[in-house]
């Protein structure tokens, strides 16, 4: 992908930005100290549950109602290292409303020089648990979308 992330210059103004901060683990790490590159997809992941937390619903609740957000593409593209007992930021941000499918924005910064060190996205189909199918989100979902900014 050419654009910058970070900058979404053609993604216009956010629907939903959430930043999540993170220390890194001594686990989280390889031999020479800095991340292993799969953490970052766990990251992503810390911070997409923050911002559908934020938007005032959690996973299990949308569970409870039988939908699930299955990742269906990630993609992280990586620019430096993050290293152990560092503290990152993960902003998670939407830009577009869901229809069948749901794309979140990720970046992640190291909190003491704000270097970008990640970036990436994920897409995320709304599957119903009864019908095995991929459905349009939940009202009460595109709703807190509507509210939150």
């Amino acid at each position: 992908m050419d654009q910058k992330l970070h900058h979404h210059p053609s993604q216009g103004i956010p629907i939903a930005k959430h930043t999540s901060q993170i220390r890194v683990r001594y686990a989280d790490t390889d031999q020479m100290g800095i991340v292993h590159h799969a953490r970052y997809l766990e990251y992503f992941e810390a911070g997409r549950s923050d911002l559908i937390r934020a938007l005032g619903v959690s996973y299990a609740q949308l569970e409870q109602q039988g939908i699930f957000l299955p990742v269906i593409e990630i993609h992280a593209n990586y620019k430096k290292p993050a290293r152990y007992d560092e503290i990152i930021l993960v902003d998670s941000i939407i830009y577009e409303y869901p229809v069948i499918t749901l794309k979140i924005w990720y970046n992640i910064y190291d909190e003491n020089r704000m270097q970008l060190l990640v970036e990436g996205w994920s897409i995320h189909g709304f599957f119903n648990k009864e019908t095995k199918r991929l459905v349009r989100p939940p009202k009460n979902f595109l709703n807190l979308l509507t509210l939150s900014w």
